[in-house]
């Protein structure tokens, strides 16, 4: 961080305290609720609060909304990012207290996993009928990927997450990922597999593809997987997805050919 000396000091403070650090190191491994912190940490919700409020002054963590629920997530700035993973791998495995947040943090993780799962068994006869009309995911993920190639890239924006899978097989190469969804339970799915999958470097957001709430001109890669057929007008979603790119950075979209199937209009809102 290239910061003045008194913002520094004031910095230090804010994390230099055992429930701060704690909650520091929990949001390391991901995004989480006031309510996940308080039960995982065992304090309090307005003591939790108090020290979330204080972190979010010193620009180490940010705050989203997803519905009724607020996610605290590491700060999107790269240097308050590299400086609490600096702080927090030193602590890792070394601290009896630390690790049994961990232990408590992957039942949270479970807990998420098992929502999901509920999700997919009510829906698993709808997904597995449109999925059959698909070309198989492995081709069009191996296509995506020898499409992007390998070089390492800043940021990858996925508008309409789904299941999380793209942020999953493309998290080698970014260093910072975000998923955007209007669907709170396909983001409690996508929030499971990326957690299931230890994908830490990725987050996910409820947020529409017409106005998505991330800055322009910030990513590298921005993917639309199977989207567009839902949108009355797609135009509009590529125009507004090429403004969120950085210079040379490469929007990837993948979509249904046209076609005759009425009853994909009819019952799955294809437009």
């Amino acid at each position: 961080m290239h910061v003045s000396l008194d913002t520094m000091v004031d910095t230090l403070k804010a994390a230099a305290e055992s429930s701060r650090l704690r909650i520091l190191a929990l949001l390391s491994r991901g995004d989480l609720t006031v309510s996940d912190l308080t039960e995982i940490l065992g304090q309090s919700q307005p003591r939790v609060s108090r020290h979330l409020k204080l972190l979010l002054e010193a620009g180490l963590i940010g705050r989203y909304q997803e519905g009724s629920w607020a996610f605290f997530r590491l700060s999107d700035a790269d240097s308050a990012r590299d400086f609490v993973m600096g702080l927090v791998s030193g602590i890792r495995g070394a601290d009896p207290q630390v690790e049994r947040d961990l232990e408590r943090l992957a039942s949270v993780k479970r807990k998420r996993q098992d929502r999901a799962v509920e999700y997919f068994s009510v829906n698993a006869a709808s997904w597995d009928h449109i999925r059959s009309l698909h070309v198989p995911d492995r081709a069009v993920e191996a296509a995506m990927l020898k499409l992007v190639g390998k070089r390492p890239f800043q940021s990858m924006l996925d508008l309409g997450i789904g299941t999380g899978r793209l942020l999953e097989i493309f998290s080698p190469l970014y260093r910072r990922g975000v998923g955007i969804d209007m669907s709170r339970e396909m983001l409690t799915v996508a929030r499971a597999n990326l957690d299931k999958a230890g994908v830490s470097n990725a987050q996910v957001r409820q947020g529409d593809i017409f106005a998505p709430p991330v800055e322009r001109d910030a990513f590298d890669l921005v993917t639309i997987h199977q989207v567009l057929h839902y949108l009355d007008d797609p135009a509009r979603a590529i125009h507004e997805a090429a403004r969120l790119l950085r210079p040379a950075g490469r929007l990837v979209i993948v979509d249904f050919a046209p076609h005759a199937l009425e009853f994909l209009r009819e019952e799955h809102a294809h437009m």
